[in-house]
């Protein structure tokens, strides 16, 4: 699993996927926690990390970004720069690339659509251009399609103040050479104008369909830039407009002073041919020939691999700024005589002899003994020189070298025979490790691509990919959702909210289904969709009528029917049998459902305090008014009375003319009415018939 996947970064950025690799760093999705939204952060590839010269490229292309904003560039909205960790936040793009855009329409486009995205390009360009940054590798790859149709360009890798000089053809570029200048292919200075080339070779592309070189080796492709005019678009498409052509072959002219000056200008031309397509543009583009540059002034086309090309001339290192100048040769020391034993010396000696006093010229006579000694030191000294040139020279000479190739992104079995690849290194197959990159492709090589070696080290051990790491969909029959949700976790997925369902067979909260099923191969991270039981579906029935009943068996039958028992409420009853239920709610017939709440009032028999009984022996009947509100009801409404579960008032009443409903009702002791609207039991009130 990716190590930054699930981190929190500066406290603030959440790494929540990993969505893109390029040659210098990798792109996550993330969300920013202080402003709740979702970006993507570039992190400098760990193995780059280290290289300060990669460090500071990567420095530089977030300043240079930083600098930009145009609804048609990739917004940067934050850089971090520590000792353990380079970043950029920028603006999470929901959408593709051309490229893609491209090959889901076959790889051509329709000439409006081409020049819809092409103006789009072009403005990005000019806003880049005004503030002194030349993108340098602009193509269909680096070129994002948002779902409205407006593109953003992306990827400024590669991008360097304008002022930065001269540019060349480094292992990034060769990645691009269908799209790159001629002065970009030959390593010299380059300018606003280079980009205009690549734009226009994009432009060929979408027109045509095809790249306007091809060629078996990035070299070949870089060469044919500089040499050669491809065919103009109309030569492969007659239906192509003509102006449009025009435009297209003069952003390619191979001379940058036959091309646009700049991409303002460029867009005038695009403008002019969007309002009129049949425009006459005053320009020959069969005068767009190649510039003629000495063969001694080409500039080495490095590739990733070295390839043996006789109309390439051997590299000139100091040019190549990516590769370090060669250990220079040592000056030889060449030993010569002393000059005190010149030939011409010794004479002056002779010569002065006979001025000297007798007995100086005694003392003198010593001189054969320096010429002795000078021709010691002269036998020496040749000795010296021979020694030196023969022996010697191999001991002190600076070492052989040779360039370690660049394997990392390669598929291996693709490339251990390539001989032409590995120039007389062997490849020595490694671990084989879980990772984001496709199965089978080389992660790490040791030593590392691009080095200098010496002939000793004939050997590159890699570390191939086995591909992301994969997690089989477990089952999860038979589990509580609880206990599945804490077993998925465990293993590395995500679950999501949960989803409820009746089942007449599962119980309530266990696992019903789940997406994706049994076995499925799983990256890590991916979400599982859960459907939980809620057990069987409830089903309504009539409420049985418990009036009557024993406050026991009415117990029992609420129980039966799985209803919840609510309120039993006691009441003094002088015609009811003291333990029986005097009233119920929901009334006896109406629909319920299984768990619905029963209220009951139970009868305690007469009451002691009521009067005595009249001349018949029976207690004396009153009469009530009972009225119910009807604020909170609009329209007609029928309303009913219920009391000892029979009823005992009905009407109905137009609730704009009347907020209340009246009934007269007669009785004994203390009563709880019931009322029902439209058939719905509403409330109950309680009236004492003995007040």
């Amino acid at each position: 699993m990716d190590q930054y996947i699930g981190k929190l970064l500066d406290n603030r950025y959440e790494i929540l996927e990993l969505v893109g690799t390029g040659g210098m760093a990798k792109v996550y999705k993330a969300r920013c926690h202080r402003l709740n939204r979702l970006v993507a952060i570039k992190i400098l590839r760990e193995d780059l990390s280290q290289d300060a010269e990669f460090r500071r490229r990567f420095h530089d292309e977030s300043q240079a970004v930083a600098m930009l904003s145009h609804p048609n560039i990739v917004a940067v909205y934050d850089v971090s720069r520590s000792s353990e960790l380079e970043y950029i936040v920028m603006e999470l793009i929901d959408g593709i690339t051309l490229k893609q855009y491209m090959q889901k329409k076959g790889n051509r486009l329709n000439w409006r659509e081409a020049l819809h995205f092409i103006i789009q390009i072009i403005k990005a360009l000019g806003h880049a251009h005004s503030r002194g940054i030349i993108h340098r590798d602009i193509k269909p790859h680096n070129i994002m399609v948002l779902r409205d149709g407006s593109v953003k360009v992306a990827d400024f890798g590669i991008a360097r103040v304008a002022s930065g000089g001269h540019s060349t053809l480094t292992q990034e570029a060769l990645g691009s050479v269908h799209y790159i200048s001629p002065e970009q292919a030959r390593g010299s200075h380059i300018d606003s104008r280079s980009d205009l080339y690549s734009a226009g070779v994009v432009l060929y592309e979408m027109i045509t369909g095809r790249l306007p070189f091809e060629g078996d080796t990035p070299v070949s492709v870089a060469i044919q830039h500089i040499n050669s005019i491809p065919l103009s678009p109309r030569e492969l498409d007659s239906s192509i407009p003509e102006a449009l052509e025009v435009i297209t072959m003069k952003a390619m002219a191979p001379n940058p002073d036959d091309r646009y000056l700049s991409a303002d200008e460029m867009l005038a031309d695009l403008e002019e041919f969007r309002k009129n397509p049949s425009i006459n543009f005053d320009y020959n583009v069969s005068e767009f020939d190649p510039e003629e540059v000495p063969e001694e002034e080409y500039t080495q086309i490095r590739p990733a691999h070295p390839v043996p090309s006789r109309s390439v001339p051997e590299p000139r290192y100091e040019d190549v700024e990516d590769y370090p100048p060669p250990q220079r040769r040592r000056d030889r020391r060449r030993y010569e005589e002393e000059e005190d034993y010149s030939p011409q010396r010794r004479r002056r000696y002779e010569d002065e002899e006979e001025d000297y006093p007798s007995q100086h010229r005694q003392r003198g006579a010593v001189w054969p003994v320096f010429l002795a000694v000078a021709a010691v030191l002269l036998f020496v000294g040749v000795i010296v020189y021979f020694l030196w040139n023969t022996i010697f020279a191999g001991m002190l000479a600076p070492p052989k070298t040779h360039t370690v190739p660049n394997l990392v992104g390669r598929i291996y079995e693709e490339v251990r025979d390539d001989t032409e690849l590995l120039a007389g290194f062997t490849l020595v197959e490694g671990d084989t490790v879980t990772d984001d990159a496709a199965p089978g492709t080389i992660i790490d090589q040791d030593p590392k691509g691009e080095r200098e070696v010496g002939e000793s080290v004939t050997e590159i051990k890699v570390t191939i990919s086995g591909g992301p790491e994969i997690i089989p969909m477990p089952p999860l029959e038979g589990m509580t959702y609880i206990d599945a949700a804490s077993y998925l976790r465990s293993i590395g997925l995500k679950v999501a909210a949960p989803e409820y369902e009746n089942h007449e067979t599962i119980e309530e909260g266990f696992v019903i289904s789940y997406t994706p099923t049994k076995d499925v191969e799983l990256a890590p991270g991916t979400e599982v969709q859960i459907v939980v039981s809620k057990g069987p579906e409830d089903k309504p029935f009539s409420m049985p009528k418990l009036v009557g009943m024993t406050e026991s068996r009415a117990l029992t039958e609420i129980n039966n029917c799985k209803l919840k028992q609510g309120n039993f409420q006691p009441e003094f009853d002088d015609e009811v049998e003291e333990g029986k239920v005097i009233s119920q709610y929901p009334l006896g017939g109406t629909e319920v459902t299984e768990g619905t709440e029963v209220n009951l009032v139970i009868s305690k028999g007469p009451d002691p305090a009521n009067k005595p009984p009249d001349e018949t022996g029976q207690p004396t009947s009153k009469s009530k008014d009972v009225t119910v509100g009807l604020d909170r009801f609009d329209g007609v409404v029928t309303v009913q009375l219920f009391m000892d579960g029979g009823e005992v008032g009905k009407k109905t009443v137009d609730t704009a003319m009347e907020s209340g409903v009246t009934f007269t009702v007669s009785g004994t002791g203390m009563k709880t009415l019931t009322y029902y609207v439209n058939g719905v039991a509403e409330g109950t009130i309680p009236v004492n018939f003995d007040s």
